[in-house]
């Protein structure tokens, strides 16, 4: 499998993050808010830096720059785990596991190539 290109990651880290935004909006505990927040974070730092690069690099492949991403894959899975009580709307359900599953593929593939 060829690496996603920068610009390729950029859309699969927004589209995630705009989810999990809906997600935290409609979670229904502290403790939800709270585990979305902290993967949002994550991915808002990596995007952040992603963004400082030229338009121009954007078709390059895409590597990992912060190190909060690295460590970002087990919150993920315990979020995939634990959907269908932290994820209350159908739509974003739906929505989330269409694009954590590309994410995930992202973000394995860069861990292997460490």
């Amino acid at each position: 499998m060829t690496a996603p290109s920068v610009a390729d990651t950029l859309r699969e880290y927004m589209s995630l993050m705009e989810i999990l935004d809906d997600a935290y909006w409609e979670a229904g505990t502290i403790q939800h808010k709270d585990m979305l927040y902290d993967v949002i974070s994550i991915f808002h730092q990596e995007v952040a830096e992603l963004n400082k690069l030229s338009i121009l690099d954007h078709h390059y492949p895409y590597e990992v720059i912060t190190e909060g991403i690295r460590r970002v894959i087990p919150k993920l899975q315990k979020l995939e785990d634990q959907q269908s009580d932290v994820i209350q709307r159908t739509q974003t359900v739906t929505d989330f596991k269409e694009i954590q599953s590309s994410v995930l593929a992202i973000l394995e593939a860069q861990l292997d190539d460490v």
